[in-house]
Parts: C-alpha cells; structure tokens; sequence
C-alpha cells in the first residue's frame, strides 16, 4: 500500500513507462493464459502468467471485444464487433475455425459452466442477449432485454445468466435453464462491469455493479433485487483527474478467486483499488497504466491483471505486497480480459 503523496509521485510514470518491469515468476499449473483483447486491433494477446510474457496471438478478429473459453480448454471464442460475429479458434493452433452471424453488434460475452452454451451482449437497439449452441456451432436464441447490451456473466452456480445494459440503465436476470427472464431492476446510470460474492452453497450473495459517471460501485443484494449501498473510490487531491472514460470513471471490477479480496479501477486517476472481503475495507491503491479498463486474476489469486486501455499494456500488481510487478506490452487499446486453462 502507498500514501496518496507516493501515488501522486508515481502516476505521470505509471502513464509515460511502458517498458516490462522484472518481477519473480507467478506459479501457473499448467497451461494457465491470461486472454486480452485489443479493441483497436485486429488480434488477441495471450499472456504465460508463469513468464508474464505474450506467448501467442490469435489473429485476424478485427475490433475484437470480448473472450470466453472452453471449460475443457479446446476452443476460444472472441466477439467480432466488425463482422457482427462470435469467432472460434482452436485452443491449440490459436487460428479461428469458425465466425458465426450474431444478431447484431456485439459486446462481451460468457460461457456456461459446462460448456454448450455461449451468451453475447447485443450492443444495439432494441438489446438482446445471443445465445450460441457450441455443439452445433449455431445462434439458437435471442433473448430480449431492455436497452442494448454491453456485458454477460454466468453467476458462480451457472444458474443464471446476468446482462448489463448502459443505455437501458437497466439489469436483466436469466435463468439458464429455460432462457426466459427471471427478474429485472432499474439504476440511475448504465450497468457497467459486475462482478459475485459466493455463498458458502455457491449461490449469488452479493452483486458489486459499476454504473456510469460513478467513482466506484454499487452494492447489490442479489435474492432481494435491491441495492443496499454505494462505495466510492477514493480523489487524489492534486492529480489532474482524467476526463476522457467514456462516462465509465471506474470501469473493471473483480473477486479474487480465494474470495478474500475485491478490486476495481479507476481511470480518472489510473489506479486499481483493493478492498477486503466481506466488510469492504479499503485496503490501498496501485498505480497501473493510463485508462485501466478491465481486470483478471491468475488461479491462484496472487496476480491481478489489469488492461490498461490508454497505454496499451496489462499491469500485473501482486495481491499481497500491492505493488505493480510488471508491464506487458500488448495490442492496440486493451480492454477485456480473462483467465483460461488451454490445451
């Protein structure tokens, strides 16, 4: 953890350095990748967190958007905001196999637990989530939701499917099993990045929403369907507060997967903030690169990856001394991640 005085110091650096940081190698049981998308380019970084180094490329997905993998580690599906498409590629060769015709602009995405199906965000007008048979390699559902789409998750259990909408400002609960709305709720702003809290059974227990032109995020009882409080990131008093987000000041938010620790970033001021689990105590802040967008976790809840949009690089901050470990050079514009175990 460092002093606001220390992290004021260590921004302008933590914006202009884009050269790789040497750092002890993060323990990765087998074929663990970190999977980053490049929105302004035309290819997807996979990143060795055992190295913290690319050690592959998946080519030819122009303004690819988000990524989700197989849980048995055989494919990699991408969504094609060019093409309006959900694009495969095998696990082992990184070519794509496959592009299959979505409804219309697509987002982000989630896979199922067991594998068979996928689920994109439709980012137009009127919103829809696709849902993509992974057998047959088809779209085989639309489902409807209000306003366009921007992300999908699949709650820890796999019970439920949850779409954010921005322009909605709106939160649509799916029940996976019949693919027909369960409940929906309402925000002030648009429905940003989520991330869970288990119960012990591994049901939903809370839901942490960030929102649009909020400095933090929401706090979401999932059985109740209400919000039930707000945090919000810390000013850095002094620092020129970044303007350019997108109407999204702190856009990436994620649980380590131990369930100890919470983190979401702040691109007003380029850092990512750490909060314990459950209290929510704040715990510190790390300086990453300019425009932190997006944030993933190795297995072992040691590294926290963060996509860092504006200098076209994926910050690896160690868990545990809260320190930025190394720098990643990767495409154009990095924004969603994700952790995958690959064949």
């Amino acid at each position: 953890m460092i002093s606001t005085r220390s992290l004021r110091s260590l921004l302008p650096l933590g914006i202009l350095l884009l050269s790789s940081i040497a750092a002890p190698p993060t323990r990765a049981d087998g074929k663990v990748r970190i999977i980053q998308t490049n929105s302004a380019g035309d290819s997807v970084s996979l990143i060795d967190p055992a190295t913290n180094t690319v050690v592959g490329e998946i080519k030819d997905i122009e303004v690819n958007h988000g990524a989700a993998a197989a849980p048995d580690g055989s494919r990699v599906y991408i969504t094609n905001e060019a093409e309006s498409t959900l694009d495969v590629a095998d696990a082992k060769t990184l070519k794509v196999t496959k592009r299959i015709p979505l409804s219309g602009h697509p987002n982000n995405l989630s896979i199922s637990r067991d594998g068979r199906r996928v689920y994109i965000a439709i980012a137009q007008a009127p919103g829809a989530v696709d849902v993509v048979d992974t057998v047959s390699q088809q779209k085989v559902k639309s489902i409807p939701i209000e306003g366009a789409g921007h992300n999908t998750y699949v709650t820890p259990d796999g019970k439920y499917v949850v779409a954010g909408s921005v322009a909605g400002r709106s939160l649509t609960v799916i029940d996976s099993q019949t693919e027909q709305i369960a409940w929906t709720m309402k925000f002030a702003g648009g429905v940003r990045p989520m991330a869970f809290e288990k119960n012990p059974d591994g049901s939903t227990n809370r839901l942490f929403v960030q929102i649009s032109d909020f400095h933090g995020f929401a706090v979401v009882d999932f059985a109740a369907h209400k919000e039930i409080s707000r945090v919000t990131l810390p000013d850095l008093p002094g620092v020129t507060k970044s303007l350019n987000v997108q109407g999204s000041p702190s856009h990436g938010i994620g649980i380590t997967p131990d369930g100890k620790t919470l983190w979401a970033t702040s691109k007003w001021y380029h850092f990512v903030a750490a909060y314990s689990m459950p209290d929510l105590k704040p715990l510190g802040l790390v300086p990453v690169g300019h425009h932190p967008d997006w944030l993933t976790f190795s297995p072992d809840s040691k590294t926290v990856y963060v996509a860092c949009a504006g200098s076209n690089l994926v910050s690896a901050v160690d868990v545990k001394t809260m320190k930025e470990v190394a720098r990643i050079s990767v495409g154009q514009v990095p924004k969603r991640n994700i952790t995958a175990m690959l064949q």
